[in-house]
């Protein structure tokens, strides 16, 4: 690659698309930083393929915070299997109150995730590691999240102990959501877990929205027969 080539796609990884400030808004100055870090390290430390770097906006970090609307004002999520930060980090700077706890097994990771979070300056975050197995009746919240970590069935079977009361688990998917739905369903319905609806987002800032899967833990109640009269 010639000294041009690499400086276009540096160019390329971040130049923030049209939408962006519309989702970020003030933020804007810490979405880029973001960016910029995860073209840079990101990569060395293989959180994010070579081959990503020119589209991160608009299939990575601008394609997580776009999922902001479905969480309410001061909410506590759990981003199950970080990685590199997303959906955690993208939605972190895009809404400043929510607050996002970050689980990720591998130390490595774990140990760049720190490193960005301080370096975005934000204190909306907290880093956890380990599996998400380790953390029930440790770590929960009335919101879950997760990106690409698994089919929905197994991914469900991580979120539901993580779950307070009856939380919602909002997974990114993409166009195969409704097909894992159908697949899943009567797995997810074991669990608890009633499928709300597959929920389009950032249609007015990106070329193809994300979807997500959302659905709401509704334990089973006990019916207890009373004994009956003589």
């Amino acid at each position: 690659m010639t000294q041009a080539e690499a400086d276009a796609t540096g160019a390329l990884s971040t130049a923030a698309p049209s939408g962006a400030a519309v989702v970020f808004r003030d933020r804007m100055p810490a979405a880029t930083r973001f960016v910029e870090i995860l073209a840079d390290t990101g990569v060395t430390h293989g959180l994010i393929g070579p081959r990503e770097v020119p589209r991160l906006w608009e299939r990575h970090v601008l394609n997580c915070a776009v999922i902001e609307d479905a969480f309410p004002e001061s909410a506590m999520l759990i981003d199950v299997g970080s990685g590199a930060g997303l959906p955690g980090v993208a939605l972190a700077i895009a809404r400043p109150d929510l607050d996002i706890h970050l689980v990720e097994p591998m130390q490595r990771r774990t140990d760049w995730l720190t490193t960005t979070v301080t370096d975005l300056g934000l204190d909306n975050v907290t880093v956890h590691r380990g599996r998400a197995e380790e953390f029930i009746g440790v770590l929960s919240a009335p919101w879950v999240t997760a990106r690409a970590v698994a089919r929905i069935a197994k991914l469900a079977r991580w979120c539901v102990p993580l779950l307070d009361g009856r939380g919602t688990v909002v997974a990114m998917k993409g166009r195969s959501a409704q097909e894992e739905l159908d697949a899943d369903r009567r797995e997810l319905n074991k669990l608890g877990l009633v499928a709300d609806a597959i929920t389009s987002h950032g249609s007015t800032v990106l070329d193809e929205p994300t979807l997500t899967l959302d659905l709401t833990f509704q334990p089973k109640t006990r019916v207890t027969k009373g004994k009956k009269k003589r």
